[in-house]
This record gives structure tokens, sequence and C-alpha cells, in this order.
């Protein structure tokens, strides 16, 4: 309990305990006048309403049988509203209601039997008295009720914000982690392929040195060339994007099926690029989706197969665009078991609602199904 809450207790005990002295000490009625044990009474009232607040149950039957002693005490009448009414809310505010109306009525009851007993008037007792109270203690019940459905309000609301914000958290915490992936895809694309063609072409210029053969080897370096030339372009996007801040907007993937002439060139193999249908404006993710199978597929065969040539047709369908890359190579395996090339294809292919293929025996044949729709 707060110090706050300690401090209004106590100053709400001590105006109960004035508010009933000053009634005793009216003496209106009653065969035993007041003495010291009347006032003790007034005091224990006060002193209960410093445990309303973590003890409601034991402040209102405290109270009860602090009111029901006092009176078959027959010292004078205090009426019940002011010393039950704070019981009756503390009870009321901690979920208690049905308890608080049960013991309002017991005493409303007894005390009106008990002044009829003695004489009070009917008129006076029902005409003023006992509505007086009856409104009194009715409406610290409901005040009681009213601040807990408050509260209880305020606590679900506190906790739909936080529900709110830790939902806020993860789906950016996830968004995070998507982009993370994304990126590490990209520069599995861009590094592997540009690798694996620089590997094979210095090993073609190598040869072609030592066999006295300086067109072969400044071809093979220009293929070299072409190919760190496409992935430095391609790194500095990616890098401009890391060093993008936060709240810009999503970024545009790197690589479009424009540049397959170009990241054919940079193979260092006779590549085949055709376009089949007629070329509808793609979804961007649906266009460097297929841009990267191709580049993976690609590396694959440089790497694995030891193709010789490569043929990649690409169909433009309704709804949907299908890409099919197959080389002559020895039906490579590349990408299965420990490594990561079909493994990304096919994920990439999954993320946007397509499915691929790859299949083994003369050469190696990838086949991708793509449907031509925006993916969140």
């Amino acid at each position: 309990m707060s110090r706050r809450h300690i401090m209004i207790d106590a100053c709400l005990g001590g105006v109960v305990t004035l508010i009933v002295a000053v009634a005793i000490a009216a003496n209106v009625g009653g065969s035993r006048g007041p003495d010291v044990g009347a006032y003790l009474f007034a005091v224990g009232l006060g002193l209960l309403m410093l445990v309303r607040r973590s003890h409601p149950s034991l402040a209102l039957v405290a109270t009860a049988v602090g009111l029901s002693g006092y009176y078959i005490a027959d010292y004078p009448p205090i009426g019940l509203a002011v010393p039950v009414a704070a019981a009756l809310y503390s009870a009321a505010e901690q979920g208690r209601t049905l308890p608080a109306i049960s013991v309002g009525s017991v005493l409303l009851a007894a005390s009106c039997f008990f002044r009829l007993r003695d004489g009070e008037q009917l008129n006076y007792l029902l005409g003023y008295e006992l509505p007086w109270s009856v409104a009194v203690m009715a409406g610290a019940v409901a005040l009681g009720d009213g601040v807990r459905s408050r509260q209880i309000r305020n606590a679900q609301q506190r906790r739909r914000e936080q529900d709110l914000l830790e939902a806020t958290r993860q789906e950016a915490a996830r968004r995070i982690a998507d982009e993370r992936l994304q990126v590490a895809r990209d520069l599995h694309d861009v590094l592997a392929h540009t690798t694996t063609v620089i590997s094979l072409q210095a090993d073609v210029a190598r040869e072609a040195l030592d066999d006295h053969d300086p067109a072969a080897a400044q071809a093979a370096l220009a293929v070299i060339r072409t190919a760190s030339g496409q992935a430095t372009q391609e790194l500095r996007a990616t890098v401009a994007l890391l060093r993008r801040p936060a709240e810009h907007t999503p970024r545009t993937p790197t690589g479009s099926l424009a540049h397959l002439d170009r990241l054919a060139a940079a193979t260092g193999l006779p590549v085949t690029v055709r376009v089949h249908g007629e070329p509808v404006p793609l979804p961007t993710v649906v266009d460097v989706t297929a841009y990267r199978i191709v580049q993976e597929a690609l590396t694959n065969a440089v790497r694995h197969a030891e193709a010789t040539r490569v043929d990649v047709d690409v169909h433009h369908l309704p709804g949907r665009l299908d890409i099919t890359v197959r080389d002559d190579g020895r039906g490579n395996t590349g990408g299965r078991g420990g490594g990561h090339g079909l493994t990304g294809m096919r994920e990439r292919a999954e993320l946007v609602g397509g499915t691929l293929t790859a299949t083994s025996g003369d050469g190696f044949e990838v086949r991708a199904r793509l449907p031509l729709r925006e993916v969140p």
C-alpha cells in the first residue's frame, strides 16, 4: 500500500471517529449515557478504515459486529450510514458486492427492529431515517462497484496496449529477420555466382597463357571483368540498403529478368536465353525471384556440372511465369545435402506462392513456376 493510500485511509478514519463521537456526545437516546466505552467504539470504527483496502471483508464484518455490540450495550444511537459506508465501499471495490449488500441489509433490518422495540416512531423511522440510511449505504456500494469496474477497464486497456506493443515489437523483429534473410540470400547468390565464374575463368586464363593463347586469356579476363563489375554493383546496392535508416520506404530488390543477357554474359559459358510469349510487367518480388533462380542455376551449372552450355527459357503465360534452366553437364547435385543452392531457390519460389523442381539426367534441369500476383 502506498503512503498516499495510508494518508487517505487515516484521514477517513479520523472523519469516521469524529462523526461517531459527535453523534455519541449528542446523546439523543438510549438508556445508557456516553462514557469512555462508547468513545472507544468510535475510535475502533475509525481504526478499521486503516485495513479496509488490505482486508475489506474483515473491515466489513468487524464494523458490523462493532455496531451490533454498540447497540446491544444500549449506548446513544449513532445511525448506520456513516460508520458502515466506508467498509461497504471497500468491500464492493474489492469485488465483494454481494457480501456488502447482505451485511448492509442485515444491519438495517436489525437496526429497525431494535429501534421500533425501543419505541421509535414508525413514521420517522420509515419516512426519514431508513431511506436516508439506505441511500447512503447503497451509494457507497454502487460507488465502490463503479470504481472496481473502472479499474478493471483500465487494467484491460493497459493489457491491450501492452499486447499491442509486444505484437508490434514481434512484428518489427520478424520484419528485421526477414530482411536479414533476404539480404543473406542476395549476398549468397551474388557472391556464389561471381566467385564461381571468376575462379573458373581464372583457370581458363592461366591455361591459355600456358598454351600461349592470348586471345583466350583476354576473353576469360573480359568475363572476369564483367562478372566482378556486376557483383560490385549489386554489393553496393546491398550496402546502401544496410546503411539506410529503418523509417525509409521498403527496399527495391536488385536483379531483374531484364538483366538476363548481362547475367549470361558474365557466366563464362555459352548461355542461350529464350523468351516465349508476350512479356508483361511483373510484380517486383516475382521479377527478382525469377532472376535469382536463374542466377543460382547458372552458378550450379558452372560450379558442379562441368557443363559446356546452358539454355534458359522464360515462358510468359496467363497468370504465371515459367522458367527452365537446362545444362548439358553431368547431372550436378549442387545445393543438395549441405549446400544452400537448391534449398535457397526452392524457398524463394515458395515465398511467392510458386514451386520449383530439379531433375538430374542428361544434364541438370531446374523448373520454376511463379504466379503473377503481388505477394506482401
